[in-house]
Formats: structure tokens, sequence, C-alpha cells
């Protein structure tokens, strides 16, 4: 029995939400019940307009079977596919998952680039919304954490011109999507990681699954909503940057009265990022954030990032002076 067309109208009056029709999109597929599911959709709601690549990590045995078998799918259905291998000079020992992520993209990101695709589209859906909203509030996470995944984001580690990363089954569980590979009589294959208890998003689902009353679409909605709190606050402080901030050539101050504490942590981190001389390209942590407000509101000075944060009744930000610079009358 084929997909349902509701299913397949359902899906894509959400990715035409998102992705222009004109637009060429890039599917990864994993094998699994999810990816799986999204090629099947994206296949049927564009067809002859999608590609698929499978990243083959060459971490475990049996992955370039199951990229393999995707190019078998892919070859049943027209849609050309493309294998990505990882390049590990060293197979990672620690951090494997978020190693193999940060790959995974690198993979997807070059593949997309040079097929000249507009969009590359993932299967997270809000089972995994779900988890991760969970995952981040067990840290504390503030509302940027805790709004979770988007619909539409920059694909991770994106530079200008690099395809944008597509969400469309945001709004679907876990099931419904092994309902769509059960009714193309596929059978997706099985990652061993899912059933591994030493990584904690396996942990997460299993206590989810065991909480009757904690329900996943209801957590799913809840980062939904955050995400739109988040969106609001971005919109504030731009409105307050515009109004309140001097930024020069190596200096960005403000006037801080009046302010909520959510719109100042804001201000600050992005005074930072504009300045910093370390750690570029990668954002700053909440540990990090709550430290320099707690300096500046007390009219103390920090330095981060390399910049040279001062608090009192304006706010300033310069780059902090080189230390270990000899002076000419150093000996």
């Amino acid at each position: 029995m084929p997909i349902a067309p509701e299913l397949i109208e359902r899906f894509t009056r959400g990715l035409d939400r998102r992705v222009p029709r004109d637009v060429p999109i890039g599917i990864a597929v994993s094998g699994g019940p999810d990816s799986i599911a999204l090629l099947l959709l994206a296949a049927r709601a564009r067809p002859g307009a999608v590609e698929a690549a499978t990243v083959d990590h060459r971490l475990r045995e049996g992955s370039a079977d199951e990229a393999r078998f995707v190019a078998e799918v892919c070859e049943r259905l027209g849609v050309r596919h493309s294998i990505l291998e990882a390049d590990w000079g060293e197979t990672p020992q620690t951090a494997v998952q978020e190693r193999a992520r940060v790959e995974r993209y690198r993979l997807l990101r070059g593949w997309a680039t040079e097929r000249g695709l507009g969009a590359l589209a993932t299967a997270h859906h809000a089972d995994d919304q779900a988890e991760t909203f969970l995952m981040r509030l067990a840290r504390g996470a503030g509302i940027r954490g805790l709004a979770a995944m988007r619909p539409l984001a920059p694909t991770p580690g994106a530079q200008d011109g690099d395809a944008q990363l597509v969400r469309p089954l945001l709004g679907w569980r876990r099931s419904e999507l092994e309902d769509v590979c059960a009714a193309e009589g596929i059978q997706p294959v099985t990652d061993p990681s899912n059933d591994d208890d030493r990584f904690e998003r396996v942990r997460v689902r299993r206590a989810l699954a065991d909480l009757a009353w904690l329900d996943a679409a209801a957590i799913a909605q809840s980062a939904a909503h955050l995400a739109s709190a988040h969106a609001a606050l971005r919109w504030a402080v731009s409105q307050a940057w515009d109004q309140r901030v001097t930024a020069g050539a190596g200096e960005v101050q403000f006037d801080p009265s009046g302010l909520p504490d959510e719109i100042l942590r804001r201000l600050a981190r992005r005074a930072v990022l504009r300045l910093a001389s370390e750690g570029q390209g990668t954002d700053l942590r909440g540990r990090e954030l709550d430290q320099l407000l707690s300096s500046l509101k007390s009219g103390g000075r920090s330095t981060l990032r390399g910049v040279l944060c001062s608090g009192g009744q304006n706010w300033r930000f310069i780059p902090a002076p080189n230390r270990t610079r000899r002076t000419g009358n150093s000996r």
C-alpha cells in the first residue's frame, strides 16, 4: 500500500512554507526510518527536484552496507544519490557523536555546494525536538537553548552562500515516519547506537517512553513557543542595539540603565563577539555570559575572548591589551 495522499499533501504544505519550489533540495539520508521517510515524502512532493546523500562515518562495521542500501532505495525512486565518506586521520575515541556530527555537516555542506543545492533537509522530528529540549533543560539552558531546533536555520558551520538547513518533519512523530516506510514496503536499517545507554539521547529517549504522562508532542510544542520568544528577543535586542549602542572601530559601549537582564545579556554577547580575537566561530557559553554580566553589573572589569569588558554607568568593550607584548624598555 503506497503512502496515503493526505500524508504527502501534509508534507508538501509544510515544505512549501519553508523552501520555494524552484530551489533544489538535498536530503541527508542515513538509512534509518526517519530519514528514509523524509526521502520517500520529498521524492513524492518534489519529483525530480531532490537529491540525496549518505555520510559513511566509517566508525562501525556495516556502515558501508547501510550507505549502499540507501543508494538502492534512491535508485528505485529515481533520486540521484551520493555516498560521502569521512576521512579520519585518527578514529575518534572520545566525544564520538559530537565529532561525527561536525564531520557529517562538513561533508554535507560541501556536497550541497558542489551540487548547487539551495537547501539541505534533515529528518529531525517532534520526538527529537522533545529529547533535545529535555537534554538542554537538564543543563540549565536559557531561552535560546531551550528553543532547540528550528524549521529553518543556518547549516552548522555554514559560510555565506551555503545551503540553508531545513527540518520539514518537526511536526511529525517517530511512529508516523515508521508507518510511511512500512507503507512503501521498506525495512530501514537499525543503528545500534540507538540502543546504547552510554549516549545521553538514548537515556532521555527511554525516560520519555517510560513516563506516559510526559507527552513528547507537547514538549516539542513548548520548544516551538520558546523559539517564537527567542525570535522576539532577537528583535528587541536589535532595537536596543540601534538605540543604545555606539559601535566604532575597536570599541562598543552602551548605557545599560533600565534594560532587563536578558536584553543586557544579549547585548553584551553581541559586543564581545563583534570584537573577539579568540575563539572565533564558537558562541559564548552560558556560564561565561553569567560571569560577565555579574561583573559588569557590579561595575567591575573582566576579559573574555580577548575583549576587555568594563561596567559602570556605560558598559565599554575594547580589545584587551596584549599582556605578553614587550615594551621598548623591557629587558
